[in-house]
């Protein structure tokens, strides 16, 4: 027995020094925890009283309206109510004090009657004793009983005088003197001192209060009955003119909901407001010209890009059928030049085609600080074998930043339309001007008509249709030229010149003029 206590003691021991442990391990954990801040709880509303509330604006905003106009005018009210009941009580005050004063001025000078007649209010006189002198003939009991004590029979007497009312001490100047303003819920009571030739006395006048109360009650009646009429109009005209101001924004909503792909033409209304719902409906007006404008670009590159890729695949295809209907291996040759030919061809569009709809999308690219004057004289002595001599004018110090293969390629597109043309010469100028770098491509051939000078940088546009399809041009390489230009912030346009065409490109510098790329 005493071996298996030993045991569980042991055992006992063993479990609470784990405990310990794992206690003091928690412990340290939580010491090397950073403690995390937490963020401050966000007073949200309840999710049962937010389906309560409103949720269209129109509803809101007369909500909004009606609530504040409510909490407004109550407040009102009741400050109203308030100074209503302080002015009316004060003007009660004021003519007891004007009776007692006319009694108490009486009094001084002459001795006062037993009844006081025609003062408009109930007055009472008392001496120093506390004996009554004068009083007006409403305090007078019918039948000729005992004269009633103080105006105020339900104010306990205090246990020094007879009466509710001390008055106060009388000045030396023997002026009369207003005495403590007495409060009563039936009426206003004030004293006034005195000392004549009934020797010291107290003037008590009071005033009833009744019609203070009266007037309250009847403003109060009348304010709970037009505030909440003031409320309601204010509601419905809130709903009114809120839902008056929507509707042309719930016309913009239901046109816009109906216009399509098909239907760009359609337009919203315009109220002739001049509001910020009118310039909305412009807003969303300009927007649709915009993507009409753009629908009919995207139809007219979708049917010109077609029929360039269609003319060339006919083509080709001819070119096939002929090779195996004349299975002669004497005419093979020819007839794979020439699918050769077209084939590069069809390789071309699709590459200005692609690199288009990159320039469209507006894709980030890879740029870098170049030195145009380097790159430009590779690209040109790549060219050395052209059917027209380039001749070339490049000026160090053109930095600019932008993407190598794109520069490159608007390079070779100007040089490919001027060699397109040219009778005899090309020149390339490459200078600085300010904070630009420009870059003139001039040839001697016919030239662009000034009428024309915008229509040549439109996609699939040839001035001389059946000579560009000759020379295998499709009418984009001035349209990507431009893409190319004002993706990198500049511009390109053609500039008139007295021989052939010239075409001026200015991209902005990049730096001052330094090392090569």
């Amino acid at each position: 027995m005493a071996d298996r206590t030993r045991a569980r003691r042991l055992r006992g021991l063993r479990r609470l020094r784990g405990l310990r442990r794992l206690r003091g391990l928690r412990r340290l954990r939580n010491l090397r925890r950073p403690r995390v801040l937490r963020r401050p709880r966000v007073l949200r509303c309840p999710r049962g009283l937010r389906r309560l509330l409103p949720r269209s604006v129109r509803a809101r905003a007369t909500f909004a309206a009606t609530a504040v106009v409510a909490l407004a005018l109550g407040g009102t009210a009741l400050a109203l109510l308030d100074v209503l009941h302080s002015n009316l009580v004060r003007d009660v005050q004021q003519s007891a004090v004007r009776q007692a004063s006319k009694v108490a001025a009486l009094a001084e000078h002459e001795h006062l009657p037993q009844f006081i007649v025609g003062s408009g209010g109930t007055i009472r006189v008392v001496d120093s004793d506390g004996r009554l002198i004068s009083t007006t003939p409403d305090l007078v009991v019918p039948f000729g009983g005992p004269v009633p004590g103080p105006p105020l029979p339900e104010v306990p007497q205090p246990p020094d005088g007879p009466f509710p009312y001390r008055p106060r001490g009388v000045p030396r100047d023997g002026a009369a003197d207003v005495g403590e303003l007495v409060r009563d819920p039936q009426q206003q009571v004030v004293s006034v001192s005195v000392t004549g030739p009934d020797g010291e006395l107290t003037v008590y006048a009071a005033a009833p209060t009744g019609t203070v109360e009266a007037a309250g009650r009847t403003a109060a009646v009348a304010l709970a009955v037009a505030l909440p009429l003031l409320v309601a109009l204010v509601a419905l005209v809130t709903w009114r003119v809120t839902g008056r101001a929507l509707r042309p924004v719930e016309a913009i909503r239901s046109e816009v909901a109906e216009i399509t792909g098909h239907d760009l033409h359609r337009r919203v209304p315009v109220p002739r407001t001049g509001d910020e719902v009118s310039r909305l409906a412009v807003t969303v007006n300009s927007t649709l010209d915009r993507l009409e404008d753009a629908g009919q670009r995207q139809r007219r590159f979708i049917a010109d890009a077609s029929h360039e890729l269609r003319s060339p695949i006919a083509v080709l295809r001819t070119q096939l059928e002929v090779a195996l209907a004349h299975p002669d291996p004497e005419l093979w040759p020819e007839l794979l030049a020439d699918a050769l030919q077209d084939t590069v061809r069809l390789q071309d569009l699709a590459a200005d085609l692609l690199l288009l709809a990159r320039l469209d999308a507006a894709d980030p690219v890879a740029t870098r600080l170049l030195d145009l004057d380097l790159l430009f004289a590779d690209v040109l002595a790549d060219r050395a074998a052209d059917r027209v001599p380039i001749q070339s004018e490049l000026t160090t110090g053109a930095r600019v930043l932008g993407n190598r293969t794109w520069l490159a390629r608007l390079l070779t597109n100007l040089v490919d339309n001027a060699q397109r043309y040219a009778a005899g010469r090309v020149e390339v100028e490459l200078s600085v001007a300010a904070d630009e770098v420009v870059l003139e491509v001039r040839d001697d051939g016919p030239g662009i008509p000034e009428s024309d000078r915008e229509r040549v940088f439109e996609r699939f546009t040839r001035l001389d249709d059946a000579r560009s399809r000759e020379l295998g041009g499709a009418g984009l390489g001035l349209a990507i030229a431009r893409d190319l230009a004002e993706h990198h912030g500049g511009t390109l346009r053609a500039a008139g010149s007295p021989h052939g065409a010239r075409l001026v490109a200015r991209l902005p510098l990049a730096g001052p003029p330094g090392g090569g790329d």
